[in-house]
Formats: C-alpha cells, sequence, structure tokens
C-alpha cells in the first residue's frame, strides 16, 4: 500500500494550529501524537479504532492517551494520497465538541478551495 502524504493545515495568516498545539503539550503526549501522525502516513484510509474514528461529515480523529487524557487530532482526507490534519484538542468527555468538528468542516472548505494556500508539509 503507497504511504498517503500527510498535510498540516495552514490558516490564511500562515498560522499551522496543530504545530502550536504540539508545541504545547508534555513531552510524552507529544510523542505518542506524533507516533498516531506516522501510522497515519503509513495506514490512511485504513487506519481504524483505537488509533482512529469517523467522526462525521468527512471529518476523523486519530486518537492518543496519556496521563488519563485523552489527545485527539482532527483530519480529514483530500482524494486517496493525501490526509488533511486541522488541528488538535484535549478532551475530557466522551465526544469531541461539535464546535471542533465545525471547526475541521471549515478548514476542509477552506483547504479543497485552494489545497496550496492551506498546506504545510514540512514536519
Amino acid at each position: 500500500m503507497p504511504k498517503t502524504t500527510v498535510v498540516l493545515y495552514r490558516s490564511a495568516s500562515g498560522e499551522v494550529p496543530l504545530l502550536g498545539w504540539l508545541d504545547g503539550l508534555v513531552e510524552k503526549a507529544r510523542a505518542k501524537c506524533l507516533v498516531r501522525i506516522e501510522r497515519l502516513g503509513e495506514l490512511g484510509h485504513e487506519l481504524r479504532r483505537p488509533e482512529a474514528d469517523y467522526l462525521r461529515d468527512g471529518i476523523h480523529e486519530l486518537r492518543a492517551k496519556h496521563d488519563g487524557i485523552n489527545y485527539r487530532m482532527l483530519y480529514f482526507f483530500h482524494g486517496r494520497e493525501a490526509v488533511v490534519v486541522s488541528h488538535g484538542i484535549m478532551k475530557q468527555r466522551p465526544d469531541v465538541p461539535a464546535r471542533e468538528i465545525d471547526l475541521a468542516l471549515k478548514r476542509k472548505e477552506e483547504f479543497t478551495r485552494d489545497p496550496v494556500a492551506h498546506s504545510h508539509e514540512d514536519q
């Protein structure tokens, strides 16, 4: 199976939300999240629970846990060969808040309109 290209979402202002979020995590949590991103690149559409799950409307979550805290990175696919990671959250409720999914959907629309402007591939 060919590797899936992982792209980090970049805002119009140049901010990469996932990178800022990862920078704020403790080292072990950040390492676990980075492993999930790597696995997403290796498996793409084939990545399943417990590492990933489908939320709704084309939005998925990467799942990691450290010290009782749930870390989630929301992502969407762009065709068959690319996946775009929108942003990350820490959560303690069972569900990902709807506003976070809505934010990922907004970013998906922006990315679809102009993939080059909203891509950050240098990981």
